[in-house]
């Protein structure tokens, strides 16, 4: 097959990396500099599977920026595009994956799109009537970054949606969903063919929900701070029941990253006029987390506070959306100095915050150091930290 993929983060680097296996793939992003580390064999991302197979797997697979040569009649077309979340509209920022269509409709109209990009509940029925594209697909993704090739490669399902009203696709869908199973290691992998619109409904609830196991340890911990507990000890006597499981419970300062904050908000507007509490509990309680975070840092009452890394975990070059960055901005109202320790940052300033890179210049000139995951490189100053991480693990 000849695919193209529009869009080169963990998704669609991920995917394309995953088809090149077998098909002839074509990635195109706007940004040269990602382009050329790809053609170079090196990831523009921060992802272990993703780096090894470029650098060491016999790949067809090919980075530009040139629509003519991204959409020559290619059989499937991935849109992996970003879509954030818009406040002002209440909705996701779907103006990308649009525009890719019109290049599609423009170029390739008889091509298989598959959007891959998260999306609100009904976006691929509505987008039908604007675009005279016949394929249209939906295949939500369930990926961790940073383990992004790997969760391909291993996938927990498969799903690949047609729409309800173009019951022909389904056979385009099952298509598609076999190149996906092809790619992968793990052979045993449960496949669904739903209709789009309930597909779009599985990625923002199964977020959702994981967003909502976040909040809920979270807010335990967030108890046994507020009494002087043991938080760790309760973890593990609850996590020890195997309905609940030891998994997703490590307390932070709360759910962030590409996809929970903004799925999470998608979702709470879906439900629109449809009666609901929990939705808006999950989307209130990660703003609660991150003031009692705050408030907990400003009762030290410290002069300079440090935010060593700005990514929401460890082995990550992520921090979009990371809840410290709130912390950060409450902090400042309330007249404290907030300096940031993050090595993926060239310049010395951050939404108006200072960027220090001598590690051990901002240990010393800190009063406390914020830490949503701990590292090595604190051990030093353990007095200083203030951390949530009570596991330790990625």
């Amino acid at each position: 097959m000849n695919i193209t993929v529009a869009g080169t983060g963990y998704v669609g680097l991920s995917n394309a990396i995953l088809l090149a296996q077998k098909n002839k793939v074509t990635a195109i992003d706007l940004v040269q500099s990602k382009v050329d580390l790809i053609n170079g064999k090196k990831s523009p991302i921060v992802d272990k599977e993703i780096q090894e197979y470029l650098a060491q797997k016999d790949l067809d697979l090919t980075a530009t920026t040139s629509p003519d040569a991204a959409y020559a009649k290619p059989d499937f077309v991935i849109i992996a595009t970003p879509t954030n979340y818009d406040a002002e509209k209440n909705f996701f920022d779907t103006s990308s994956i649009e525009a890719v269509l019109a290049l599609v409709e423009q170029k390739c109209p008889d091509s298989t799109v598959v959007i891959k990009s998260t999306i609100p509940v009904g976006y691929t029925d509505s987008i039908l009537a604007k675009f005279k594209i016949k394929n249209i697909l939906f295949s939500p993704e369930f990926l961790r970054e940073g383990h992004a090739l790997y969760d391909n490669l291993y996938p927990s399902r498969i799903v690949v949606s047609y729409p309800k009203s173009r019951p022909e696709l389904e056979g385009k869908a099952k298509e598609f969903a076999g190149l996906l199973r092809d790619g992968a290691i793990k052979k045993d992998v449960d496949v669904l063919t739903p209709n789009c619109t309930e597909a779009e409904a599985i990625k923002l609830f199964a977020n959702t929900y994981l967003a909502l196991r976040v909040a809920y340890f979270n807010e335990l911990d967030t108890y046994a701070e507020s009494r002087g507990l043991d938080t760790k000890q309760i973890i593990q006597g609850i996590s020890l029941d195997p309905r609940i499981g030891n998994f997703y419970n490590n307390p932070s300062f709360g759910y962030g990253g590409y996809c929970l904050p903004k799925d999470t908000k998608q979702l709470l507007a879906n439900f629109n006029s449809v009666p609901q509490n929990l939705i808006q509990a999950i989307v209130d309680s990660n703003r609660t987390r991150k003031e009692f975070v705050a408030h907990q840092i400003l009762a030290k009452k410290p002069k300079a506070v440090g935010v060593y890394r700005l990514t929401m975990k460890a082995n990550s070059d992520n921090f979009r959306q990371s809840s410290i960055q709130d912390i950060m901005k409450i902090l400042r109202g309330e007249g404290v100095d907030v300096v940031i320790y993050e090595p993926t940052l060239s310049a010395g300033q951050f939404e108006r915050f200072k960027v220090e890179s001598d590690l051990a210049e901002f240990k010393k000139t800190c009063d406390v150091i914020l830490a949503n995951r701990m590292s090595d490189d604190l051990a030093d100053c353990k007095d200083k930290v203030y951390t949530r991480d009570l596991f330790a693990r990625d």
